[in-house]
């Protein structure tokens, strides 16, 4: 019994990054479509903050309540820099260069995110590096694969591979794929450095978020605190950018509805707690090696979906990308390894790694609150203000 709740207490941190890979693919798969239909990816960007806030406020003063530190000019500069990182920078940024060049070429861009973290950490001293090491190579090696892989998509088509749920479609997309390489090399050169320009500033906020988890260990409050001065700032650049156009404001029960409140729950207010809680016990480094796996899922979705086309150089890239992530994220489990045995015994455990124990608290019950003021949200334990990660 206790071996099994270990196994599953490790795998905990890898289902919650799968499980959010397949949360981004959905909404990637619905942006497209809600876009395409004239949505503003402005104010795509300010429903969707809103969204998240309104949804995710209620569970922090609910389940944080009492615990949340004390907010001090530094913190609240930092927050004000992870809003203006994610919310602002990269979903903007993200659209602008994804309409300028092409949704496929944008999302295999975005792969290149593990290796600018990794490069970020290496530089901020977050990872450590030695070429002896074993695990080191491996992420080393990883990180180039990873890149590769995206390199080759990018670069590489080749035939068109047919699967069951897609033969007879290739006249349908065709058209569409001739009509996106139609941009001329000034926009395609733009949106190539927007998305780039976006991948630096989501690796950013990774490293700073783990950063601010330090000194603000309330993943809840802190979503809600990013979420909804996003909502401001983006809400301020949307009002010039639609000056012209107040009708890009009107959603109705449509798709653009149903795009803001998923993309606001999943890819918001549930993905920013969920990577805040493993960013603190794996590091930002750990959370960006998942995101190929959005650019795989969100190809098998499009063809069962949107019935889109796979041709052999994704297939190929997805490989190399699989192999990369595989090395990478090895060489982050031997770190988890090798802190763990030079920990101080006592140590704070974390939220998707801890399992209750009956040693020190009289009873195997899992309960809301522990003794050091730690708290558990849907099974989730929430660490003490004095936890390390």
């Amino acid at each position: 019994m206790g071996m099994g709740w270990k196994v599953l207490s490790d795998v905990k941190p890898y289902l919650a990054m799968v499980l959010l890979q397949v949360g981004f693919a959905g909404m990637y798969i619905i942006a497209v479509a809600s876009l395409k239909a004239g949505m503003s990816h402005f104010v795509l960007v300010v429903y969707r903050n809103l969204v998240a806030t309104a949804v995710m406020a209620p569970f922090a003063l609910y389940f944080e309540r009492g615990q949340r530190p004390k907010m001090t000019i530094t913190i609240f500069l930092k927050i004000m820099g992870l809003a203006f990182l994610e919310p602002v920078i990269d979903q903007n940024l993200y659209f602008m260069g994804a309409k300028l060049t092409s949704a496929g070429f944008a999302t295999a861009l975005v792969n290149i995110l593990p290796a600018v973290t990794f490069v970020l950490a290496l530089l901020l001293r977050m990872e450590k590096v030695r070429l002896r090491s074993l695990h080191s190579q491996a992420k080393i090696a990883g990180t180039v694969l990873t890149v590769a892989g995206a390199v080759l998509m990018v670069l590489y088509h080749g035939p068109i591979v047919q699967f069951p749920w897609t033969k007879g479609q290739h006249h349908a997309t065709a058209s569409g794929q001739g009509a996106g390489g139609a941009a001329d090399a000034r926009d395609w050169l733009n949106g190539t450095i927007m998305v780039i320009i976006a991948c630096v500033a989501w690796a950013c906020f990774f490293i700073l978020q783990s950063n601010t988890l330090r000194s603000y260990p309330a993943e809840l409050s802190l979503t809600v605190l990013i979420c909804g001065m996003g909502s401001l700032m983006s809400g301020a650049i949307a009002l010039v950018a639609e000056r012209a156009n107040t009708q890009a404001w009107v959603i109705g029960f449509d798709m653009r509805l149903f795009t803001a409140v998923y993309a606001g729950i999943v890819c918001s207010g549930v993905a920013y707690y969920v990577q805040g809680i493993v960013s603190r016990q794996r590091g930002p480094v750990f959370v960006t090696a998942f995101n190929p796996l959005c650019m795989i899922i969100t190809a098998v979705m499009g063809s069962i979906i949107l019935k889109e086309e796979i041709n052999l150089g994704s297939v190929i890239g997805a490989a190399i990308i699989v192999g990369g992530l595989y090395f990478l994220i090895w060489g982050k489990s031997k770190d988890e390894i090798s802190k763990a045995g030079g920990s101080s015994k006592g140590a704070g455990e974390l939220p998707l790694t801890s399992v209750t124990s009956g040693q020190g608290s009289g009873s195997g019950k899992q309960e809301l609150r522990n003794g050091n003021g730690g708290g558990h949200v849907f099974g989730v334990e929430t660490p003490a203000a004095n936890g390390h990660y």
